[in-house]
């Protein structure tokens, strides 16, 4: 049975809340983050933590993304409706079901089978419709390309060329690109004549996107 008791919906209005005082505005992402139960996406030794603004191990040397830093992404994606979206790394899955609950059409991609394994089993459980993939995120999952969106969930040393192949003309990508200790957010918009325009949007911390399935 799936526990989502009123101190959990109390505490994510709580985050919300605080979402909104840290500058996050887009309604959508706002009314997701308080609709998707967090704590479920975790360690239930965490439970009573999983509302907190920060991340959390969630095993196989990954983290479950702080809130903010979800919501963020989430932002910067400017989803609608409807449109195809493209995660790199599925992690603890709870990103993916934050797009899902924007209206996105989500297809996520896993290379540590111990994530996809667990993921993919939770988020049905918990009424996510979302096509998940085992595989190198580096290259993404061209069979179903284009895509409107592109998110990447993990630091990058670089802007892998394969995936800007799968976004299609004026779509966006989100992605840390690792800059030393941290990591820089960006947005890549590829106009319509393929032309690249890139913003930076602040620094933040996340584990490194690994290149392969052999690591």
């Amino acid at each position: 049975m799936i526990k989502d008791s009123h101190k959990h919906q109390g505490n994510r209005r709580k985050l919300v809340s605080l979402l909104r005082e840290k500058g996050i505005e887009n309604e959508n992402v706002l009314r997701a983050i308080g609709n998707v139960p967090r704590h479920l996406f975790l360690n239930s030794a965490f439970e009573q933590f999983s509302y907190e603004d920060r991340p959390f191990a969630i095993g196989a040397g990954q983290t479950i993304s702080q809130p903010f830093t979800v919501a963020t992404q989430s932002e910067l994606l400017q989803i609608e409706k409807g449109m195809k979206v493209l995660e790199i790394g599925t992690g603890s899955g709870y990103q993916a079901a934050v797009l899902h609950e924007m209206g996105a059409k989500v297809f996520s991609i896993e290379r540590i089978k111990e994530l996809f394994d667990r993921t993919g089993k939770l988020l049905p459980k918990l009424g996510y419709k979302i096509k998940t993939f085992y595989g190198d995120g580096n290259l993404g999952v061209p069979v179903w390309a284009p895509y409107d969106r592109i998110i990447i969930t993990a630091g990058a040393p670089i802007v892998p060329e394969g995936l800007l192949d799968q976004l299609k003309p004026n779509g966006i990508m989100v992605i840390p690109v690792s800059n030393g200790d941290e990591e820089v957010m960006k947005t890549i918009t590829k106009l319509a004549d393929g032309s690249l325009e890139v913003k930076e949007h602040g620094t933040f911390r996340f584990v490194p996107l690994l290149d392969d399935k052999s690591q």
